[in-house]
């Protein structure tokens, strides 16, 4: 399956960056029990794990903070922020998985949720070619 880069246009013309920017963001599908929805994601080699803010999982009618705890630091959040892990059903393009993700309160609550290497790289093989300005994912065998 193959998807574009986002494109953000940039305020102003950079002689570095050009006009706009280029982002591995995907839209996906997650779901819990009866309760769907329709978000974008980062893809980010560096991230451990797959994480959303926590009004996404209410959304989904979780009850967030009774997930395992999991604590994380990094770019995307100050040191000491907590995820809690919940078992959800995530459908990318035509594949769907059963996957546990992280819902945090620590994160940006008007981003992208963030695509890491368990629960998304452990499943898919994933391919950017950022001249072509798209992204490539293969289902792994299982």
């Amino acid at each position: 399956m193959k998807f574009r880069y986002y494109k953000f246009p940039l305020k102003e013309q950079s002689e570095f960056l050009g006009s706009t920017l280029l982002k591995p963001i995907i839209p996906l599908e997650l779901t819990a029990g009866s309760k769907e929805i329709r978000y974008a994601a980062l893809i980010d080699s560096g991230a451990d794990f797959c994480i959303f803010d926590g009004q996404i999982g209410e959304l989904l009618g979780l009850d967030v903070c009774t997930g395992e705890s999991l604590d994380f630091g990094g770019i995307q959040a100050l040191a000491g922020a907590s995820a809690f892990l919940h078992n959800v059903t995530i459908r990318v393009g035509g594949w769907t998985y059963k996957i546990r993700i992280g819902f945090s309160y620590d994160i940006a609550p008007h981003g992208y949720g963030i695509l890491g290497q368990k629960g998304f790289f452990d499943i898919f093989t994933v391919m950017f070619d950022l001249t072509k300005e798209i992204i490539e994912l293969k289902e792994r065998d299982h």
